[in-house]
């Protein structure tokens, strides 16, 4: 009998940032659009569902979009009340993911603005395929 395997890729074309900074999260996010000139707003919470008969898990999320590039950004925690959404990161408070082409500069510019801001200790870009748990990431 021949059996045949179905091999699954996740697709991880996104630009990861890490952020560490004990902050609320409403609270980074002001901050975050006070600094860069962005405009993340809260949207439904990012669930992750460990067993089908379980409650997902819940972790805040925020959104913003630009129009030129189509980019999407999302803020998302890796902290709730039920555990990490990757745990292999514990020391990361909170992760950027942009969707789309973004180029080096400006990207720089964002990384550069969020260390800038007095609260975050680092923020830092992620090889997301590097990650264990990098399937917790997709949106």
């Amino acid at each position: 009998m021949n059996k045949t395997y179905l091999k699954l890729t996740l697709d991880l074309d996104f630009v990861l940032i890490a952020i560490t900074a004990p902050l609320k999260d409403y609270v980074l996010c002001h901050k975050i659009n006070t600094r860069l000139n962005l405009d993340f707003e809260k949207i439904d919470d990012h669930e992750i569902y460990f067993n089908a008969d379980e409650q997902p898990w819940s972790f805040s999320q925020y959104y913003f979009f630009i129009d030129q590039g189509e980019q999407e950004f999302f803020l998302i925690s890796n902290k709730s009340s039920d555990g990490l959404l990757i745990p292999e990161m514990a020391n990361v408070d909170f992760f950027i993911i942009i969707k789309a082409f973004i180029d080096k500069e400006d990207l720089d510019k964002i990384i550069g603005g969020l260390n800038k801001l007095p609260e975050v200790q680092v923020a830092a870009k992620i090889n997301p395929s590097k990650l264990k748990s990098k399937e917790n990431l997709m949106l």
